[in-house]
């Protein structure tokens, strides 16, 4: 387990340095330039110098007058021997500095979803497989496949409509309310969490449904498997046949699944967070791509490349978990 944990991790150092390549000359080839619309902006101001001289002057200070790859190698080599990431050319501040500051309204949003996810998902996916054909099995499938086929910015936007127009629970957007600053310690609290509903329940509808039918799907062969009709035979219950027969053969395909969403609970979720402008590392990252800030897209990018190889990891080392036939050599 040792070595392949070793193992792993050499390979996606490797992965990464790659991934960051790719990144950074894909930022690069943008139509979007951080430092074209800062040279225009400077150009048109009254007895300002000419955009070139402005695009030359800001090209040389943030390095951008050399080539793709002499501007990888700078800025690569700048990350190993200073281990910095640079500033954000958009928020002008440090880019950990700015990922500190957004990365919690992220999480926060992403875990109520992701727990949300687990308690609706496992049980109705259980209750269907088990009840199949029935009356509840076509309404659970028909309630996953809409989740499943919808977008996320067509569930934010009914619910905007109906909860915060039309019934005017909840507002549009943003996550404090008005009064914010009046409030103590814990109303704050509270209140940026009154403003994580809308936006968790999307996040919640949209990704309920594909764990909800991988979980059906796999209740299904293992209820249909030799040693479940042993267990029956042998007269115990249907409940123990499920809950500690059935559903332990079951956990390794989820721990897949599971395993794969890890990046999603720090990664943001960039179209639902824009839509209710969260301010968290999705929307934050939106804003960045759109206005070409290389410096924080290309940590963005990082960061969520390693989650997603991390992930993968976990989900390995806990199939040796759940089922002892599984090792890891």
């Amino acid at each position: 387990m040792k070595k392949f944990v070793i193992r792993r991790l050499l390979l996606s150092i490797v992965i990464l340095f790659f991934v960051s390549m790719i990144i950074y000359a894909i930022m690069r080839c943008m139509p979007t330039s951080f430092v074209e619309q800062k040279a225009m902006a400077l150009s048109q101001k009254p007895g300002a110098k000419s955009y070139q001289e402005w695009l030359d002057q800001l090209n040389a200070a943030y390095g951008l007058d050399v080539g793709i790859v002499q501007g990888y190698l700078k800025w690569f080599v700048k990350l190993i021997t200073q281990r910095d990431f640079g500033d954000s050319w958009y928020f002008n501040m440090p880019v950990l500095e700015k990922f500190s500051s957004v990365i919690w309204y992220s999480f926060a949003l992403s875990l109520a979803s992701f727990i949300l996810e687990i308690f609706i998902a496992i049980p109705l996916g259980v209750i269907a497989a088990r009840k199949q054909y029935s009356g509840a099995d076509y309404a659970i499938t028909v309630f996953a496949l809409i989740g499943i086929s919808l977008p996320s910015f067509f569930f934010a936007t009914i619910l905007k409509w109906i909860f915060a127009i039309k019934l005017q629970w909840f507002d549009l957007y943003g996550i404090v309310g008005r009064n914010y600053m009046n409030l103590s310690t814990g109303g704050k609290i509270l209140d940026m969490a009154y403003h994580l509903i809308l936006p968790a329940i999307t996040l919640t509808i949209v990704s309920v449904g594909s764990l909800m039918r991988y979980t059906r799907t796999n209740m299904l062969e293992v209820l249909n498997a030799d040693y479940i009709r042993t267990a029956r035979a042998k007269g115990l219950s249907e409940k123990r046949v499920v809950n500690h027969h059935a559903f332990r053969n079951i956990l390794i395909p989820i721990i897949t699944l599971l395993g794969g969403t890890l990046p999603g609970l720090f990664g943001g979720a960039m179209i639902t967070e824009t839509l209710f402008q969260i301010p968290g590392i999705g929307y934050t990252s939106y804003q960045c791509i759109i206005q070409g800030d290389i410096p924080f897209v290309m940590f963005y990018m990082l960061f969520f490349a390693m989650l997603i190889l991390l992930g993968n990891l976990i989900a390995d080392i806990l199939y040796a978990v759940v089922d002892p036939r599984v090792r890891v050599n």
